[in-house]
């Protein structure tokens, strides 16, 4: 009997998700407690992609979709690791590191709204 082959990126992309979830719960904690100017929004923006990724590591879709996701992570990992560095080490990631994350983050967001626009293969 053949079990169902995972999506290429699955794992990694199932795994994110978790770490999201999980760091946007967490990030939500601290912002209530200890404050931070920044870490409520790395918080809801965390948890706020964490179902993508977790959709599509489980789902598939199809490669831009896949690609989409990916970018997108890359945009987040930019975007919240500065937005935290700023509070928890008071400074930046890297110059421009927030901008160039959200840069990312929408481009991802329009690379899987472009994913609808692929043909299937027959």
């Amino acid at each position: 009997m053949k079990t169902a082959e995972q999506p290429a990126g699955g794992p990694i992309l199932v795994f994110a998700g978790g770490l999201c979830g999980a760091a946007g719960v967490a990030l939500s904690a601290a912002a209530a407690h200890l404050g931070g100017a920044f870490v409520a929004t790395a918080a809801s923006f965390l948890l706020m992609h964490a179902p993508v990724f977790l959709a599509v590591g489980l789902l598939g879709g199809n490669r831009v979709l896949r690609i989409g996701s990916f970018v997108l992570l890359a945009g987040l990992l930019l975007f919240c690791g500065d937005l935290l560095a700023r509070d928890f080490v008071g400074s930046r990631l890297f110059p421009m590191s927030a901008p160039i994350g959200g840069t990312l983050l929408i481009g991802g967001w329009l690379v899987m709204a472009a994913s609808a626009l692929v043909r299937k293969p027959v």
